[in-house]
């Protein structure tokens, strides 16, 4: 029963349509549904104007026709209801290149290390490596990565397979290089765990999906050897 303003996305569009402001301001939005507020019955006219919004003065297709605002709409006066507000603009989806190694030995075992259980994906397991740096090549991001995250120095083989994911705020391509494993002592500097897998423990090892796929494509390298 306190006469004061709400403003939730339907009541912006129909506020944006009336005044024929393509990018109001919160504040414009309130001081606009303020004047306009009655102070006997502010809760039935907020309730009015929300289903406004959500039932006559739709996105797309309003129905201006039934609108108990219809002259009062400078939009709708223009001739250009649609084209307020003016859509937000959506913000760039980040793109990184990612670099993993596969490391395989003679008795036809290959390194894996199991992430950190408080990163994104902890506690699954996935081909050692990490994103590529501003400036830095794919064999250079998989020399530091592993170094930082196993201690080990490897040499960087022929590209194996390269796969393109979409998370929710970023997308990745994961490009798996053949490694060898050169100097150094394994151990988990920034990983929770690391095994030398078989065919058998690479199926069973819960893993992302590109990570799965790379397995799927080193159980066929491995089978023919």
């Amino acid at each position: 029963g306190i006469p004061t303003p709400a403003v939730d996305g339907n009541v912006r569009r129909v506020m944006a349509r009336v005044l024929a402001t393509a990018t109001p301001s919160f504040p414009e939005l309130e001081a606009a549904v303020r004047a306009w507020l009655p102070d006997d019955a502010p809760g039935p006219f907020t309730e009015a104007l929300m289903e406004l919004g959500a039932t006559l003065c739709r996105p797309r297709s309003p129905k201006c026709l039934f609108c108990p605002w219809r002259d009062l709409c400078q939009a709708r006066a223009l001739g250009q209801q649609q084209d307020f507000p003016a859509p937000k603009p959506r913000k760039a989806i980040p793109h990184y290149d990612v670099a993993a190694a596969v490391i395989l030995r003679e008795n036809s075992t290959v390194l894996v290390a199991q992430r950190c259980h408080e990163d994104m994906l902890g506690g699954l397991w996935e081909f050692p490596g990490g994103k590529c740096e501003a400036g830095e090549t794919l064999p250079d991001a998989l020399h530091r990565e592993l170094q930082e995250e196993m201690g080990i120095d490897i040499a960087v083989g022929e590209p194996l397979i390269t796969l393109k994911h979409a998370y929710t705020h970023f997308r990745i391509t994961l490009h798996a290089f053949v490694c060898q494993w050169m100097a150094g002592t394994l151990r988990c500097i920034d990983c929770e765990d690391f095994l030398w897998a078989t065919i058998e423990d690479l199926r069973a090892l819960p893993m992302a999906v590109t990570d799965r796929k790379i397995a799927e494509v080193v159980e066929a390298l491995l089978l023919k050897t």
